[in-house]
């Protein structure tokens, strides 16, 4: 199925997503095994590709669900993922794997979130992390991302916000380079204008040689946290292929102690 696309707009857009995965043509080309000439024409514009195309050079370009739609739309295809809403009938299985590793990893904290950031569910583990920050922090649609490093988030209760600091805008600095999405940059310039003091506050967990934890002051001593992201394996839905769920461990045995006896 052809859809309606400005002229000539695949070629530059093809050329954008090389430039960003840093191949030359020569090095798509024989991913993609077809000739550079063929594919400067691409480029150019003075060849038009098949659907079959432009869906070879997005998985070689390893792009996202989303912009692969996107990238169809301006070749004159339709899109080829469907993109429903997590409430969605047909989602029910992914929901209930989502609540199950949620309320599995409790009495530690995690959380699933969209591709800006923006809190989809919790377990009940993850409330009593959130006490003292401001209520428009947490009035929805919550952005954890803000919530973590605002000044009236949690960023006061970050002992090593620093490091934390750091990491987060490194990995939101990452995630725009695989998307090219306008609303990552906008909210890592957002983040990085947020003041962070010169160096660490308190006293990194040991876990800090081999991952960046995150130190949390409690009301009875710091909770050290390591994380790790789970998304989906196989996902064909726009809105699945951008779920991750977020999972903290404790970092120490004082941490796992605290948490378990809650």
């Amino acid at each position: 199925m052809k859809t309606k696309s400005p002229p000539d707009a695949f070629g530059p857009a093809l050329r954008d997503w090389r430039t960003r995965r840093r191949l030359s043509q020569l090095d798509l080309a024989i991913e993609a095994e077809i000739s550079t000439r063929h594919l400067s024409f691409l480029e150019t514009g003075r060849a038009r590709p098949s659907r079959e195309m432009v869906l070879k050079l997005a998985e070689r370009l390893t792009i996202p669900i989303r912009e692969r739609n996107a990238l169809l739309n301006l070749a004159g295809f339709a899109a080829a993922h469907g993109e429903r809403t997590l409430d969605a009938p047909d989602m029910a299985a992914a929901r209930n794997a989502i609540e199950r590793l949620l309320k599995a990893h409790e009495p530690y904290p995690a959380l699933a979130v969209d591709r800006g950031w923006t809190l989809v569910t919790a377990n009940a583990a993850v409330g009593p992390f959130l006490e003292g920050a401001a209520a428009h922090l947490l009035e929805g649609p919550i952005n954890v991302l803000r919530l973590t490093l605002h000044p009236q988030g949690l960023a006061p209760r970050i002992l090593n916000l620093p490091e934390w600091r750091a990491h987060v805008l490194e990995r939101l600095r990452a995630q725009f380079a695989a998307s090219a999405d306008p609303a990552i940059l906008a909210l890592l310039d957002e983040l990085w204008a947020y003041p962070a003091p010169p160096g660490p506050r308190g006293q990194l967990s040991p876990g800090h040689a081999i991952v960046t934890p995150l130190v949390l002051d409690g009301p009875d001593g710091p909770l050290s946290f390591i994380s790790t992201t789970t998304v989906f394996g196989t996902p064909l839905d726009v809105t699945l292929s951008e779920i991750a769920i977020e999972a903290f461990f404790p970092a120490d045995d004082e941490t796992a102690r605290r948490l378990s006896a809650r």
